[in-house]
């Protein structure tokens, strides 16, 4: 479909949309702050990932033509394979410094659209797949302030487009599927585990090749160190050691699909620990479109998104989905956990499917998601951006609680005019309202340890807050919290364990100590680097730094 030659119209009716939705929020504040950070960082943000250095590794792709962030020095990419420029001097990759916000310029040199990837237990970014040239490959990145990409061209045994990683307990990570990969494998590479490993379940999922709504797999490790791995409409718990189902979960109700291009979004919901042991996990899947939206926006009819969350105990042994509404439709969504364990749902569209020049109505509003509150009051809409994020936008937490949005273009190449939803390359941050200054008397500051700490499992760990209001002792928690690769609406590898508090008392004026026992195994915390937040009735503090291993 084209969307070069846009009649002033539509123009129009985004615009005045826009400013009535920005306008509505000025008298009739939710909750929320936005700000903008920078108008342009030269690429747009398809794929995002939070580094225990406080940086964020952006990319999109190589074969979206120039970017407007160049390469240093002179530097020039020189890939004969490439599909869009042969010679390429700007960047498609960035490092953005939360501290300084400013922008470095990476160089990748093979394809990474649609690619996925994990940190490793040693803080590394390990990056797979993509487009072309970039579709076996692995990239790895170092966070060091002079660090950049080093790609093993041969690094995956297959094709890697549209698939999804994840963490494992003993440090590897999988990667499951792909477009038209109904298999899985695991890098690195060791003895017995060197080829792909057929998973049926894949292509029982696929509604064919034309469509497939099976892409980008939401992929978790349950606390008994299976995998939750949820395809189109239904899910599987896969013993990836044994390489078989150990159980198959109903149908999510209504049947629609909520992967890609029928893109919802999913959250594997806070983890409560015990003296280190989690006895329960949950799984939240939210929007996506109907079938048969996909083949619908190519005709240009763009069907309503799906305005439901399914709620699934995937620890129960006869577990159901409880179905609740959502204040608005939504497409393409990211879910990002919040340090106080709510969920942020932000980005995306009411209308179409993922895909090049396949939304509508963008969604500007983001909804949090309280998972304990009762029934029918656990949705609250928040203050809107006045910035569309469509296809290829992301959203990832930062230490401080924010949440940095990038990206968005629904385009085959970087387009900034004569289109319904230009090429973003803007970064915001918003602000969930337990940032408000109202509540800065009941926030807590970490004092020790210091970030960077590292721990054990299944050890005893104290924690030293200040507070300068009135503390109520029995509302204090600890939450660790492990970065997502955020991409295609699907948060990787995130996860939030909750450290019951079990002891917490003062230790000075204004100042206390919480005792929590950490995760007893990898299971329930995949060794690598966390955000740890001391949480005071619901007030998260900053985050401090810690590897658990």
């Amino acid at each position: 479909m084209n969307m070069k030659k846009c009649p002033t119209l539509p123009h129009l009716i985004v615009s005045f949309l826009l400013i009535s939705t920005f306008l509505f929020s000025l008298t009739h504040a939710a909750g929320g702050k936005w700000e903008l950070l920078l108008k342009s960082v030269g690429i747009s943000a398809m794929h995002m990932q939070l580094l225990h250095n406080d940086r964020v590794i952006m990319f999109d792709r190589t074969d979206f033509g120039k970017s407007n962030l160049s390469l240093p020095n002179g530097v020039c990419r020189n890939n004969p394979n490439d599909k869009a420029l042969k010679v390429d001097c700007t960047a498609h990759s960035a490092e953005y410094d939360v501290a300084s916000n400013n922008i470095r310029p990476l160089f990748v040199y093979s394809d990474t659209w649609c690619s996925s990837g994990s940190v490793n237990s040693k803080g590394r970014l390990v990056q797979t797949g993509g487009f072309n040239d970039g579709d076996r490959r692995v990239r790895v990145f170092d966070p060091c302030p002079t660090c950049d990409w080093k790609e093993i061209e041969f690094g995956l045994v297959n094709r890697r487009w549209y698939a999804s990683n994840h963490i494992l307990p003993d440090g590897r990570q999988i990667i499951i599927g792909g477009t038209q990969q109904f298999n899985y494998e695991f890098y690195p590479k060791s003895e017995g585990s060197m080829n792909a490993l057929s998973l049926p379940f894949l292509a029982e999922t696929s509604d064919g090749k034309a469509v497939d709504n099976n892409l980008y797999p939401f992929v978790f490790l349950h606390v008994d160190g299976n995998l939750f791995i949820f395809a189109n409409n239904r899910a599987i718990l896969f013993d990836y050691v044994a390489a078989k189902i150990v159980m198959t979960y109903p149908t999510i109700p209504g049947g629609d699909p909520r992967s890609y291009p029928s893109t919802g979004s999913a959250v594997l919901l806070p983890l409560k620990s015990s003296k280190g042991q989690a006895v329960a996990a949950e799984v939240l899947v939210c929007g996506g479109a109907p079938k048969g939206s996909y083949f619908n926006a190519q005709r240009g009819a763009f069907v309503e998104a799906l305005k439901t969350c399914a709620r699934i105990k995937i620890t129960d042994p006869n577990p159901q989905w409880l179905v609740e509404d959502m204040p608005l439709a939504r497409v393409m969504g990211d879910m990002t956990l919040l340090p106080n364990g709510d969920v942020l749902i932000i980005n995306g569209a009411r209308l179409g499917a993922a895909g090049l020049e396949m939304g509508r109505n963008p969604v500007l509003n983001p909804v949090v998601y309280k998972p304990d509150n009762a029934v029918g009051s656990r949705f609250e809409q928040q203050n809107p951006s006045t910035i569309p994020r469509m296809y290829h936008s992301t959203a990832v937490l930062l230490r401080d609680g924010r949440v940095l949005v990038g990206g968005s273009n629904p385009h085959y190449r970087y387009e900034f005019s004569n289109v319904l939803f230009p090429t973003e390359l803007a970064l915001e941050a918003f602000s969930p309202n337990y940032l408000d200054s109202q509540f800065a008397s009941i926030r807590p500051t970490i004092l020790s340890p210091r970030s960077q700490v590292e721990i054990g499992y299944g050890k005893k760990l104290a924690i030293r807050f200040s507070i300068t209001g009135k503390i109520a002792l029995d509302s204090v928690s600890v939450t660790m919290v492990l970065p997502s690769f955020t991409t295609h609406s699907f948060s990787m590898n995130h996860r939030l364990v909750v450290l019951a508090s079990e002891k917490v008392n003062a230790v000075g004026n204004l100042k206390f100590r919480v005792q929590v026992t950490t995760p007893a195994s990898g299971n329930l915390a995949p060794s690598g680097y966390y955000l740890v937040y001391v949480v005071h009735q619901q007030i998260p503090s900053a985050g401090i730094w810690v590897k658990i291993q």
